[in-house]
């Protein structure tokens, strides 16, 4: 019996023969999906540039003020975003709003202070709170039942949800008492209003 008709034989050559590649097609395909991959993220920031020139109305973010008054509540987590209220999948992204990141809130007599390292802080007078609840979600970020902080303000003439999502998840509902209790029965009436109409 022949060497070369021997069956190990026959399979390392045929196993030589499986090396031979098609660089070219290859590397074509890696570069048509780099490209792929880059035109939809150049999309996804022209599209969120296009939100913010619509939103382009709203103005400029409240700075704290030089004396915030002392702290009711204070507590330390992620931003998650803003939304129109009730409207949980409608982005605000005008002044760094959509941007998310780590968070640090101080409720005081005069108002909501948020600061974001590496991101714009803002602050929310105390007469344009109009309520929170613990909720399931906002845009971009879902979680469990009663998992999010959503405070809702006024700016600008527009109501506003923000998410936020405390470090101490347990801590979220005393923010929703002690909110609820500075914006007023009304104003708490309202924000159920506009969640339950966007739902």
């Amino acid at each position: 019996m022949s060497t070369l008709n021997h069956p190990a034989v026959a399979f390392v050559a045929a196993q030589k023969s499986q090396e031979v590649t098609d660089w070219a097609a290859r590397i074509g395909w890696v570069v048509g999906l780099v490209l792929f991959i880059a035109l939809l993220y150049w999309l996804m920031r022209q599209g969120w540039k296009w939100r913010g020139t619509l939103q382009g109305d709203l103005p400029e973010l409240p700075q704290r003020p030089e004396q915030p008054g002392e702290p009711l509540l204070t507590a330390a987590g992620r931003y998650h975003g803003t939304t129109s209220a009730g409207q949980w999948l409608d982005r605000i992204v005008a002044h760094g709003l959509g941007t998310r990141s780590r968070a640090e809130l101080t409720l005081t007599a005069r108002g909501l202070d948020v600061a974001r390292p590496g991101a714009a802080d803002f602050f929310v007078p105390a007469d344009r709170l109009r309520g929170a609840r613990l909720d399931t979600g906002i845009a971009g970020k879902v979680l469990t039942e009663g998992g999010l902080l959503v405070i809702t303000w006024e700016h600008g003439g527009r109501r506003l949800d923000s998410g936020f999502r405390f470090d101490r998840s347990a801590e979220q509902a005393a923010w929703v008492e002690k909110i609820n209790a500075m914006s007023g029965d009304d104003a708490v009436a309202a924000t159920q209003q506009h969640h339950e109409e966007g739902a």
